[in-house]
């Protein structure tokens, strides 16, 4: 997964952010929010995806942080919709916008939690700058009201779920990768590293129910006949692939220091989604 940071380029703000950090790409990979995670699985899906069906020529790195600050519901003084068509940016619009991002304040905590749906239809609905043309993922500055006028890239599709890996998730991993929801149990996924060992779940009663976390999947198969996913999740400090089995079931979560939860039964990976492109047609 491609992530650019913070440069000595960026604003003081973003650059304070980072140094706040213990371990910067720990932080973007590991502890970075909900919103941002489900952001760089989208851009992520997208980018493959626009390659697979010959929709971009190259892998395209697309911004995730535009997804952040423009998916969800929409917001009546979010930055897009506020300039008016026709309209070219003055030296005073530059010189308020600079005024503004000169007095830091506050992240908005009420901002709603975004999924990997709300950003692939924000993109589909809107369409998608590349990731040059937009600030990094996490950036701390504020949007300009002009942001209207950044190119974006126009998308085309829709986006398609399955619930269960049999019902439907096997199916959409033909074509293209797949994103998903691991139900992720420490410590058990800390002993699983990249290409070693395979990812079975709980494996006693020292387990404890991390929660669920997106991955995305890139192939299946077997192993000593057990079926498998091979799959990439970005997980405390770092990026890895690992295999997880397809085959296990849980019916319980374990809790730290409480009475497991009983659940439905359900496999170790749920909710997988996808952004389908047609085909780009030749002159």
């Amino acid at each position: 997964m491609a992530f650019h940071g913070p440069s000595s380029d960026c604003h003081p703000n973003c650059l304070r952010a980072m140094n706040a950090q213990e371990d910067y790409v720990g932080f973007v990979f590991g502890l970075a929010d909900a919103s941002q995670r489900a952001a760089m699985l989208a851009v992520d899906l997208i980018s493959s995806a626009r390659v697979i069906f010959k929709v971009d020529r190259e892998y395209t790195a697309y911004s995730a942080q535009y997804l952040v600050d423009n998916a969800g519901p929409k917001k009546e003084t979010a930055g897009q919709g506020e300039w008016e068509q026709g309209r070219g940016v003055t030296m005073n619009d530059l010189v308020e916008y600079l005024r503004d991002i000169a007095i830091p304040k506050e992240t908005d905590q009420e901002r709603p939690e975004l999924t990997v749906k709300d950003c692939l239809e924000c993109a589909f609905r809107d369409g998608l700058p590349k990731a040059e043309h937009w600030g990094h993922l996490g950036c701390v500055s504020k949007v300009p009201p002009f942001a209207s006028l950044i190119p974006r890239v126009p998308m085309k599709g829709k986006v398609l779920e399955a619930e269960k890996w049999g019902r439907g998730g096997a199916a959409l991993l033909r074509k293209q990768p797949v994103g998903a929801k691991l139900h992720v149990f420490s410590p058990e996924i800390d002993l699983v590293d990249e290409g070693v060992g395979f990812y079975d779940g709980p494996a006693g009663r020292g387990s404890t129910y991390v929660g669920l976390r997106d991955v995305m999947i890139t192939g299946f198969g077997r192993r000593k006949g057990k079926k498998f996913a091979e799959l990439r999740i970005c997980y405390k400090k770092k990026s890895k692939f690992i295999k997880v089995s397809l085959e296990r079931v849980l019916t319980s979560l374990p809790r730290d220091g409480e009475e497991p939860q009983v659940i439905e039964p359900t496999g170790l990976l749920v909710d997988f989604i996808v952004p389908r492109f047609s085909k780009k047609r030749r002159a």
